[in-house]
């Protein structure tokens, strides 16, 4: 829902930057690895109970999230950085839940299994119509420049980006913020489904 303010906000920085790292010779797939990295030892340090210091490592992920589309826009897309790009995203999302789970199980195990349950419906209903909207030859309007048809919802990365942060800033809260969340991405889930039961739709004769 934030997704396309919080692009255009951040565009000129992370072009200036892009061309930064394009002219010292970095590629996109270097930036996209990186932004893994980062991520998974952001939840490393989530699971060590240090989740301050595991948001400056998410925030400074998904920077890199952010600029690697930057730089494959200033040098060349492929589908084969796309493809690298969702799926470490996705591992990404992932990777953050189980790691509050296992800071405390007593507490979190329960409310990050509903968070990771819905994270399988937002994604694989972004997944599918990306898939299905390809063969149809459609394109987003909203966000033209993504690798992928980026079907949009209530949940998109800058509400999840948000959610995390929260956790990491108040992880006492954590159960009540996974529960909140799992239900914004149920409603994500099912809008995602009607509108692309609707776009799908077969042309009547």
């Amino acid at each position: 829902m934030l997704d396309r303010a919080a692009l255009a906000l951040l565009r000129p920085v992370m072009v200036g930057a892009a061309r930064v790292l394009v002219r010292a010779g970095v590629g996109a797939d270097a930036v996209t690895l990186l932004g893994f990295g980062l991520g998974l030892t952001a939840a490393a340090a989530i699971a060590s109970a240090e989740p301050l210091v595991g948001l400056a490592l998410l925030l400074l992920s998904r920077l890199c999230d952010g600029l690697d589309g930057a730089v494959a826009r200033l040098t060349r897309p492929s589908d084969h950085g796309a493809f690298l790009d969702i799926t470490l995203d996705f591992l990404f999302y992932a990777s953050i839940p189980l790691a509050f789970a296992i800071a405390a199980p007593a507490t979190n195990a329960l409310p990050a299994a509903m968070l990771l349950a819905a994270f399988i419906g937002t994604g694989s209903s972004f997944l599918a119509f990306a898939v299905l909207a390809e063969r149809r030859g459609l394109s987003s309007e909203d966000f033209p420049q993504k690798g992928l048809y980026y079907l949009g919802g209530l949940t998109e990365a800058s509400e999840t980006l948000l959610c995390f942060a929260s956790m990491c800033l108040w992880p006492q809260h954590f159960a009540m913020l996974a529960y909140g969340f799992a239900a914004l991405c149920g409603l994500t889930t099912l809008t995602r489904i009607v509108g692309g039961l609707r776009a799908l739709r077969p042309p009547t004769t």
